[in-house]
This record gives structure tokens, C-alpha cells and sequence, in this order.
């Protein structure tokens, strides 16, 4: 990928240059301005940016926090990271806010056979998330989770328009593909997840095969209109 793609060291030193979070609220803040923003933000979505907190609880003890959220290993090379250039350095290269980059994950590692664990995450979300300074209720929460789901939507549609309307070339949507994938990748193992090299080449085989199909099916659709 070109020198302007993500790299480790460039993000790393992004997010450990300053040890305070001037975005992210704290457990001192007010609690009723922190509820209205939190509200506000559920009415208009105008604070996509913004951590959205719930009112702090009191510091938990250590045998307080469930044994799951202890041992919970994502995000590690997160220490010290700041929500305000977690958020730049999201917002620079996808839609999405660190906010929900974080509880998408959390959601994902934290699902059961009856739904999502919501309390467990908002009310951890501290101790889960470096980046992330205060607890969330299970509907701020809930409302991070869609948000993050909508957006992956509208970039699909965007994206597979744009695939499907020969707007590009076959090259120029294998660099975007290219591209995506080294950015979903970077992600990924920022979040600890460890990609094997086999498991790269099949994720990629896989999307390959997709947009293949993309482009022949598109191609058959413009025929029958022209017919």
C-alpha cells in the first residue's frame, strides 16, 4: 500500500503523545449536562463525535469487575491512548467514530445466545476500552451499536453503487478493495486480533471472488438495458 496508508508506528505515536483526554468526559463532570448531551445526541445524532457517557458510578472494586471483562484482551495496544486522536484517526479513513469502533467490538466479543450484553458493557466499559473514560448505560450503548450498523450499510450501498455503475475501472476498484482491506486489517490487528497469512490470503480470495461476481452481474444488467 502507498506511504499514506495506515501504519502502526505513525497510529501508536498519534495516540501516546499526550497523557490527558481533553474530548472524552470525566467522572467529575456534571451529571445533568452529561445526560442532556447524551440525550441530545439520541434525538438529533448531531454528537456522532462525541463518547456519549453515561452518569459515572462510583470507582468499582477490583473483585467487582466480572472475571470475562478482567481477562478481556482487545485494545491493549490502546494504553494511553487519547478518544480525540482515536477518533481523528478513524474519521480520516472510515465513517465510524472510535466510540463505535469500540462497542462494535464489544458487541461482538460480548454476544450470547440470548442478545448482546449491554450492562456488562457500558457499565465496564473503562476497564474494556483504554480510550474510553466513563460507563455507558445499556441504551447509549444500544444506540452506538446501531449507529455503527447504519453506517455500515450506507457505505455498502455507496460502495457497491459505485462498483456496479462503471464508474471505475477493474484496476481502480481492485486499489480500492486493495486499500479497504489494509485498512480493515490495521484495525483489526490494532484490536489484537492475530491474522494468520493464510487467513489474509482467503480473506482476500474471498472478497476477490465477490466483486468479481460484482462486476459480471453488473456488466449482465447494463446488456439487458441496452437491449
Amino acid at each position: 500500500m502507498d506511504e499514506d496508508g495506515p501504519n502502526a508506528a505513525q497510529f501508536e505515536s498519534d495516540i501516546d503523545e499526550d497523557g490527558s483526554d481533553v474530548s472524552a468526559p470525566t467522572a467529575d463532570a456534571p451529571t445533568d449536562s452529561t445526560d442532556d448531551a447524551a440525550a441530545g445526541d439520541a434525538k438529533d445524532g448531531t454528537e456522532d463525535d462525541a463518547p456519549m457517557p453515561n452518569v459515572p458510578d462510583p470507582e468499582p472494586e477490583a473483585n467487582d469487575v466480572p472475571e470475562d471483562v478482567q481477562k478481556y484482551a482487545r485494545f491493549t495496544k490502546m494504553d494511553g491512548a487519547q478518544y480525540d486522536r482515536v477518533n481523528e484517526f478513524l474519521r480520516d479513513r472510515t465513517y465510524i467514530t472510535a466510540r463505535e469502533w469500540a462497542i462494535a467490538r464489544l458487541c461482538s466479543d460480548f454476544r450470547t445466545e440470548t442478545g448482546v450484553e449491554m450492562t456488562k458493557i457500558g457499565e465496564n466499559l473503562p476497564e474494556l476500552v483504554p480510550f474510553m473514560t466513563d460507563t455507558y448505560t445499556p441504551q447509549a450503548v444500544n444506540q452506538a451499536r446501531s449507529s455503527f450498523e447504519e453506517k455500515v450499510r450506507t457505505a455498502g450501498a455507496t460502495f457497491l453503487y459505485g462498483a456496479m455503475c462503471d464508474f471505475f475501472t477493474a484496476e481502480e476498484l481492485d486499489d480500492v478493495m486493495y486499500e479497504s482491506t489494509e485498512v480493515a486489517k490495521f484495525l483489526l490487528e490494532v484490536e489484537g486480533v492475530d491474522l494468520s497469512v493464510e487467513d489474509e490470503l482467503e480473506a482476500e480470495e474471498r472478497i476477490s471472488s465477490v466483486m468479481r461476481e460484482v462486476r459480471e452481474a453488473s456488466e449482465e444488467l447494463r446488456e439487458q438495458d441496452e437491449t
